[in-house]
């Protein structure tokens, strides 16, 4: 946080940096820093190594979020107004060019060698995440979305981002080929699992710790985990009631909300969310035992993993 702060220093125009300043200061989970800076110590190096990644990593996550607040049209973003209703569009979208390319410039301060693997991860794991968002806007369109395309979409819109945040301390502590693989999978079931439970908390979250619109994704029709497997599952009766439910987009939206997550729990999609969460955690941690690290910090990261998927917000 410390390092966060040191980092923003006033710059000029005010209206391009400090819409920048405001997202980076709205605190969240910081999940994807930390993971870069675990996973350098995890190798042996010093986590200072790891500061300018680890910037960069979370400089490039607050940049998609305002950008997909602008998509989504969103009002709230960690309970606080989202950068683009504070400022306007056209900041929202200005703003985060820039720290696309802040992002990048963080990676400057590591030797050549370093440099150039950290460039080459971030760059396909930047492509992917628009490949992901992409993804994401189209699914809202079709009725034919499979839970394998679902699942594709949330491993690059989210996943890699955490497995790529991981391999970077691996990358800056110049352990094994085989290690940075290992903890980039690591990061990537552990990403799904966070995703999969994100779209949970969505729909059965506490409004008070959640810090987003509870209820958001089917406000939106989002044909999310919870959405395609309660399709699987319903009777005719149940699917047509789901497809009306998502067709509509009502002025108020508490009684579609709560008759949406009633067919969740009665066709079983509820639980099968919660099963899934639990698997793909589960696939994480099968990883860990072929890393060749200490067992003590094997523990480390298993205990990152239980706290990841036991959160509420």
């Amino acid at each position: 946080m410390e390092y966060l702060k040191s980092e923003q220093r006033d710059k000029e125009p005010k209206n391009l940096y400090e819409p920048i300043a405001y997202i980076l200061g709205l605190g969240g989970k910081r999940i994807r820093p930390v993971l870069t800076l675990m996973s350098a110590e995890i190798f042996d190096a010093n986590y200072k190594d790891a500061l300018p990644a680890a910037l960069a990593v979370e400089v490039f996550h607050n940049f998609s979020l305002i950008h997909d607040d602008i998509m989504d049209d969103a009002p709230l973003r960690r309970g606080n107004e989202t950068v683009h209703e504070k400022w306007d569009v056209n900041t929202g979208i200005l703003s985060g060019d820039a720290m696309l390319i802040l992002a990048y410039q963080y990676f400057e301060q590591y030797e050549p060698s370093i440099f150039r693997d950290l460039a080459k991860l971030f760059s396909k794991t930047a492509l992917e995440v628009c490949e992901g968002q992409q993804w994401d806007v189209d699914f809202e369109n079709r009725e034919d979305v499979t839970l394998t395309e679902y699942l594709k979409m949330i491993q690059y819109k989210t996943a890699v981002l955490l497995g790529a945040a991981m391999k970077m301390g691996a990358i800056i502590a110049q352990t094994s080929t085989q290690n940075a693989n290992l903890i980039y999978d690591f990061g990537l079931h552990l990403g799904i699992a966070f995703q999969l439970q994100d779209d949970y908390l969505d729909a059965y979250g506490n409004p008070e710790t959640f810090g987003k619109q509870v209820g958001g994704d089917i406000i939106e029709n989002k044909k999310t985990y919870l959405y395609l497997k309660a399709m699987e599952f319903a009777s005719a009766g149940q699917k047509e009631q789901l497809m009306h439910l998502y067709s509509i987009k009502p002025q108020d939206n508490f009684e579609k909300i709560e008759s949406v997550k009633e067919l969740f729990v009665e066709t079983g999609a509820a639980a099968a969310t919660q099963k899934a969460i639990q698997d793909y955690t589960q696939n994480a941690f099968d990883t860990l035992d072929q890393l060749e690290i200490h067992a003590d910090k094997k523990s480390i990261l298993r205990a990152f993993g239980e706290n990841l998927m036991g959160r509420k917000v």
